[in-house]
């Protein structure tokens, strides 16, 4: 039969699974990323705050190296929620960083060549579509945070014993889960930036100018209106307050927690909106 009197028909052989068709996009993301020198030496830089950490807790667990110092040092020698909270708001600045490199690169190639028709016409839909490129930046960003966070975690357990661990297990699951908030909030902030703008290279000072300008927005509010609710503006300090929370450390200045979430939740929402309007396989030109 001639080529032209074939009629097209449906394919209907077997399908891959669903996650098969969605580690397809984050493993060649994985390759490219870790091949892109500013990535490498950004992961490399946040670790050391992690070894200080390690040795802070080394020396903590060593009561013979402090001994002789007073009890309001060696009280701020203890590993309690207020230690995570600090490490995880300087890991937090290199997360921020790595978004910054990493996120744009992910989204904006294929806005710019119109890759975007291509994907959707295969068994992948939107949500699949930011979900691939939600892990991609889950991978990288999870070995600078919470990683690193639960080795400390493990570090003082072991060092510590079980009485310790019994009583400070929240800090472990806390540690994990503010972390892992914290990596969907940036992912989607850079997801957001590199769809709404489409240049790499605007698209990853938009990253860092959204949380710049917003911790500047937010003291600029306090200081005209003197209230202290717009800290929950700033994602910084309204995510630093969550940690507390969860970690059981004392509360900075500000709204509480509860106003903290519903702010984080009402610009995770905005966040969505924007990628639900941008990553469209077409675009109408009036």
């Amino acid at each position: 039969m001639a080529v032209y009197r074939r009629g097209y028909q449906r394919y209907r052989g077997p399908l891959t699974g669903r996650w098969t068709r969605l580690l397809v996009l984050p493993r060649f993301a994985w390759q490219r990323l870790l091949q892109q020198r500013l990535v490498v030496i950004t992961m490399v830089v946040a670790l050391f705050w992690p070894l200080a950490c390690a040795t802070f807790i080394y020396v903590s667990n060593h009561a013979e190296l402090w001994a002789g110092l007073s009890p309001e040092i060696a009280k701020m020698l203890q590993i309690d929620g207020r230690f995570f909270v600090i490490f995880m708001n300087v890991q937090a600045f290199f997360a921020i960083v790595l978004a910054a490199f990493a996120g744009p690169g992910l989204v904006t190639p294929d806005l710019s060549t119109g890759a975007l028709p291509l994907y959707f016409s295969r068994a992948l839909s939107r949500a699949d579509y930011v979900g691939a490129r939600m892990l991609v930046l889950v991978g990288l960003l999870s070995p600078v945070t919470w990683v690193p966070g639960l080795l400390l975690f493990a570090m003082q357990w072991g060092m510590a014993g079980w009485s310790w661990f019994t009583k400070n297990w929240t800090l472990g699951a806390g540690v994990f889960a503010g972390f892992l908030l914290w990596i969907v909030f940036v992912g989607l902030v850079a997801l957001a930036s590199s769809a709404y703008v489409r240049w790499r290279l605007v698209a990853g000072g938009l990253v860092l100018g959204f949380f710049f300008v917003s911790a500047g927005a937010a003291e600029l509010i306090n200081g005209i209106l003197r209230v202290d609710w717009g800290r929950a503006l700033n994602p910084g300090q309204a995510m630093n307050q969550v940690w507390r929370s969860m970690l059981g450390a004392d509360p900075i200045r500000g709204p509480e927690t509860p106003v903290c979430l519903l702010a984080i939740a009402v610009m995770t929402a905005i966040l969505l909106v924007v990628l639900e309007r941008k990553l469209r396989p077409v675009e109408v030109v009036s």
